[in-house]
């Protein structure tokens, strides 16, 4: 099972300083955020860097994951977990349907893919 982490904060640079800090070297990551890109992202990498410390990101337009956002979410989650990564994270815009999501990714078929790990807040 992927160790799955939603990661909520006040801001995208925010959200995505947190994910940086808790990334480990070498470990196969994918990262999801919800949202545009910030000009100054933690999660850029230098392109020389070796593969293993490149996390995969992927960036989904701003929307309720939940509600407007579910299906582009399920669709980017069954196409990474073909190749599982050691760890995910979902970064979202906004925490008020944090529980919902929780709920979401608690059933099948993730509930036997995804083990869901305490929320990070930025």
């Amino acid at each position: 099972m992927t160790p799955t982490t939603l990661v909520i904060g006040p801001t995208a640079a925010a959200r995505e300083s947190a994910i940086a800090a808790v990334l480990s070297p070498g470990v196969a990551t994918a990262i999801i955020l919800e949202g545009l890109a910030d000009a100054n992202s933690s999660l850029v990498y230098d392109e020389s860097d070796p593969p293993a410390w490149q996390p995969q990101v992927h960036r989904i337009a701003p929307g309720c994951l939940c509600c407007a956002g579910n299906l582009v979410l399920r669709v980017t989650l069954n196409r990474l977990l073909r190749r599982p990564p050691a760890q995910l994270f979902i970064s979202l815009a906004d925490a008020t349907h944090v529980e919902s999501l929780r709920a979401m990714l608690e059933t099948a078929p993730y509930d036997a893919l995804l083990r869901l790990e305490p929320v990070l807040n930025a």
